[in-house]
């Protein structure tokens, strides 16, 4: 089991668990909005302001994990882009994480640029508590 903790207000990042919980037909995966209005009561060992900047995964045992170590094991439970798994060799890592920091630092404006949206929709109706 992988609870994450994801930026629900970003569209690609929405996307990604909209299309990760359609594959999850074991339930191996729990999201969660760390923007939902409840969260910091379920979650108060997660700090809102770190998970906004990065993706935060924690682990059945309670172990925390972070950035892509997060997607990459996300995406082999529900058993898809096992290519994802190169991203955490040694060499290969270090320059993924990289990548994924600039994403995730400014995955708003990628967000924005690619779907023409920089909020989710939800946000752009006020239906979210910024």
């Amino acid at each position: 089991m992988l609870t994450i903790f994801y930026d629900g207000h970003c569209p690609l990042c929405a996307a990604e668990m909209q299309t990760l919980q359609s594959l999850d037909t074991q339930k191996k995966l729990q999201l969660e909005d760390i923007h939902a209005k409840n969260f910091s009561e379920r979650f108060p060992y997660i700090d809102k302001v770190e998970a906004d900047r990065l993706l935060h995964g924690q682990l059945a045992n309670g172990k925390i994990i972070k950035g892509l170590d997060v997607t990459c094991l996300a995406w082999k439970l529900v058993g898809k882009h096992k290519w994802m798994q190169t991203l955490r060799w040694p060499v290969i890592r270090f320059f993924a994480d990289m990548g994924y920091k600039f994403f995730a630092r400014y995955r708003h404006q990628i967000s924005s640029f690619v779907t023409g949206k920089p909020r989710c929709e939800s946000c752009l109706k006020d239906r979210c508590d910024l």
